[in-house]
């Protein structure tokens, strides 16, 4: 067994996977994942000691997330085969083994530990590169290929960062990658709130602190982060089992659901994106979690 010593935000990766194994590994699942059912076997870690029970529908709520970046990533793949998708944060999601089209370039980019761990417990071929450093450090965007389109995706990771520096991150994505789309997750202001108030989150398990959060009426402000951005669009969660599985995709229309709920959001570049130097003084900040 390979031993998992994550802590803090880096310890999200094993949360999510140990619920997102969960629920792959129950009869008539909404996301069949078997190398996530596999990781959790194989990974030294303890699991139910640290992170508490895995709980159905928590295992569930997290699997149609992944199940929704699934969908829109086959969508950027059926346009764009020989496409590249960038994973943020990815930790250890197994996406690549769910939507492989066989020619997709992959590229990760996430701090060194839990990139070493993932390149120690999962297999990479040469459509798969791994990138160590810092999502907020713009770097990272350097020698990569966009002829051929480019998706960024960031599950889990955006609601760790501060308002500023998403909005800094986006600006990036929009200034390296014309024409390119970024598919994001966030949380409520409200969630968000909870979790630097040191309340427990779903399923009992103490989160870390999340320093954004954005409701659903403030995601058109998105737009001025970045001239180059032509398309925010809401991305809904698919219907899954049971009354969860029923409300995902209609939260929105659900009185007591839609003002306090995460979102998944998709963003499209305009293929000619605007100059950034300096960022004009006038961009500001995504929603303020703390206001």
């Amino acid at each position: 067994m390979i031993k998992a010593d994550l802590t803090g935000v880096p310890e999200t990766a094993l949360w999510t996977l140990y619920h997102r194994a969960a629920e792959a590994a129950r009869p008539g699942t909404v996301l069949p994942d078997p190398r996530a059912v596999e990781l959790v076997t194989e990974l030294d870690f303890p699991f139910r000691e640290r992170l508490g029970t895995a709980r159905p529908w928590v295992a569930q709520a997290l699997a149609l997330r992944a199940l929704a970046f699934d969908q829109v990533v086959r969508e950027f793949l059926a346009t764009h085969p020989d496409g590249t998708v960038i994973a943020l944060g990815e930790g250890l999601e197994t996406q690549f083994w769910r939507v492989d089209n066989g020619r997709v370039r992959w590229v990760t980019v996430d701090l060194a530990d839990p990139l070493e761990l993932r390149e120690r417990v999962l297999p990479h071929g040469d459509r798969q590169r791994l990138v160590a450093g810092d999502v907020r450090d713009s770097r990272w965007t350097a020698g990569i290929d966009a002829s051929r389109g480019v998706l960024v995706t960031a599950q889990g990771l955006l609601m760790y960062l501060r308002p500023a520096e998403v909005t800094e991150l986006i600006a990036a994505c929009a200034d390296a990658f014309p024409g390119g789309t970024l598919l994001f997750d966030s949380v409520s202001r409200r969630f968000a709130a909870r979790t630097r108030a040191g309340a427990k989150g779903p399923g009992g398990h103490r989160l870390p602190p999340m320093a954004w959060g954005m409701d659903a009426h403030e995601r058109d402000r998105l737009r001025s982060a970045h001239p180059a951005i032509g398309d925010v669009a809401d991305v809904r969660l698919p219907a899954g089992r049971g009354l969860l599985g029923y409300l995902a995709p209609r939260a929105a229309a659900v009185p007591l659901l839609r003002g306090d709920r995460p979102l998944i959001t998709r963003l499209r570049f305009g293929a000619e994106a605007a100059p950034q130097q300096p960022p004009p003084p006038a961009r500001r900040a995504a929603p303020d979690a703390r206001r």
